[in-house]
């Protein structure tokens, strides 16, 4: 692939990574836990200015991605547009018996390695470079935008900070409500099933109904 090819419009494609990436994009991650499943979470990868740079991810705290980082030195990586797959895995505990996920797009395999480490409050921020084992694309799709998808990813970054101390619930209960009647006038069936999973997870709803 050229320069061109790999680092345009669309972003850049890291080398060995099965998409090209700009900004952070949103993936799931898929680590072995010490009961030898796949533990599903949400990973935000930022991507190098160039290709042959390192992709990095971000850990806060001691989570189950960050243990299993640390503990097996990888996971795997997937692209996905199901809504509902980003709600299990940024608001739930969910584990599964193979680490690609039957609803990924693509995947890569990759090595992490943990590269620094900074303090907010009383939590660790911890970045990994992500290096490339190997990777495949599952599906080809032609994309369409739907403004509910984009609702739900941004709810399930303000409900996961609900009981975070730093931020104001108020206002993440805000943010809710803008995002709940975004997904329910313009969201598909998958984007409702999907909000529905984020007040079930949360009860943000009886929440802000006693504000």
């Amino acid at each position: 692939m050229s320069d061109a090819g790999r680092r345009g419009r669309d972003g850049v494609a890291p080398d060995g990574w099965p998409v090209a990436l700009r900004g952070v994009t949103e993936s799931v991650v898929t680590t072995l836990g010490p009961n030898d499943r796949w533990n599903v979470a949400a990973l935000g990868l930022h991507a190098p200015d160039e290709p042959e740079d390192s992709v990095t991810a971000r850990t806060y705290g001691r989570t189950r991605t960050w243990r299993n980082f640390s503990e097996r030195g990888g996971g795997v990586v997937q692209f996905t547009v199901d809504p509902r797959t980003f709600v299990d895995a940024a608001l739930t505990v969910r584990e599964a018996d193979d680490p690609v996920l039957p609803s990924a797009d693509g995947w890569v395999e990759v090595e992490a390695e943990a590269v620094a480490a900074e303090s907010e409050g009383d939590t660790t921020i911890r970045t990994w470079e992500l290096s490339p084992v190997e990777s495949a694309v599952v599906s080809e799709r032609v994309p369409t935008v739907n403004r509910g998808f984009g609702a739900v990813v941004d709810a399930t970054v303000a409900a996961s900070r609900l009981d975070v101390p730093a931020f104001d619930t108020d206002e993440l209960l805000d943010r809710l409500r803008y995002f709940a009647d975004v997904v329910e006038r313009c969201g598909g069936p998958a984007e409702r099933e999907a909000f529905a999973r984020i007040d079930e997870a949360t009860g943000w709803r009886e929440r802000a109904g006693n504000e």
